[in-house]
């Protein structure tokens, strides 16, 4: 199968290198990080150590039997119209945040799966990333059910060796997701703090309210997802990753634009009721992302 993983940050490579074990991938990110993969291949260090030799650009190919997905959300639009102009067999996103699959579906006519990743990677040069936490990818069709081209993506993933499970609960399983953070990402990257300092005292407090208001939402747009569960996966998450710091974490302590529209905002803006811990959370993150810009 011929993969192109767009959007080879560190989560994209370190996918992207599984999958080229078995695959023809090729990969689609920046320089200096592509150049060096072309030139000499990608090195995997630190769980599993591998060199893979995919093709890597900074665009996106012509055609492909499966795009993986894995830019910033905010990014999504802009890579949704780029793979409106590549032969497609189907799409696949393995993003953080509610709303990306629909930006997909309007700008492609192939069919466009959701899936959740929970790999650890981490970008430890040009050319290299280190694969920091075993995980799973859970894929299915959007609106849920059972999907052909999810179970077709999913052979060929597990082909990798990458843990895959075809799920046909989908919604559930994206707004869990949503529910874990929401619940961790604003709080951990406002604190400068990492996951662990959420598991007790106020910092558990107010990440089980943030998750606890996403799963009502998620109820109001009919998906069952109990307040329990949201909880109950927010602290296992939050014990699995304790020494790490989140996704938005990294982003604010590296100046860059962060997810909180797709996540926290999300939850803010679709809500029936109030959500007054996902406003103000997001509210704060937009309120940096602004004091960044006109610093900038």
């Amino acid at each position: 199968m011929h993969i192109a993983v767009v959007g080879a940050g560190s989560l994209g490579s370190l996918l992207g290198g599984l999958l080229a074990r078995e695959h023809d991938v090729t990969l689609v990110g920046r320089d200096p990080h592509m150049a060096r993969v072309a030139s000499d291949g990608l090195s995997v260090t630190g769980v599993e150590g591998f060199r893979v030799s995919p093709s890597a650009r900074t665009t996106v190919p012509d055609a492909a039997d499966l795009a993986v997905v894995a830019v910033k959300s905010h990014d999504t639009a802009a890579v949704a119209a780029q793979l409106a102009d590549c032969d497609l067999g189907a799409c696949l996103s393995v993003q953080n945040g509610m709303g990306n699959e629909d930006t997909l579906v309007d700008a492609l006519d192939c069919p466009v799966l959701a899936g959740t990743c929970s790999y650890g990677a981490r970008l430890a040069g040009p050319g290299t990333v280190a694969f920091t936490g075993r995980g799973e990818v859970v894929l299915g069709a959007r609106e849920g059910g059972a999907s052909e081209p999810a179970q077709r993506v999913g052979a060929a993933f597990v082909d990798a060796g990458v843990e895959t499970t075809v799920a046909a609960d989908m919604p559930r399983r994206l707004w869990a997701k949503l529910a874990v953070n929401a619940a961790v990402n604003a709080a951990t990257a406002l604190a400068r703090v990492e996951n662990g300092a959420l598991a007790e005292g106020p910092g558990a407090e107010l990440a089980a309210d943030a998750a606890r208001e996403t799963a009502r939402v998620a109820r109001e747009r009919g998906v069952d997802l109990a307040d329990e569960r949201a909880v109950s996966l927010t602290r296992q998450v939050v014990r699995d990753t304790a020494a790490n710091r989140s996704s938005m974490r990294q982003d604010v302590e590296a100046g860059r634009r962060t997810e909180i529209d797709a996540i926290n905002g999300y939850v803010v803006r679709v809500a029936e009721t109030p959500v007054p811990v996902n406003e103000t959370l997001t509210r704060l993150v937009r309120t940096w992302e602004r004091g960044r810009v006109d610093s900038g």
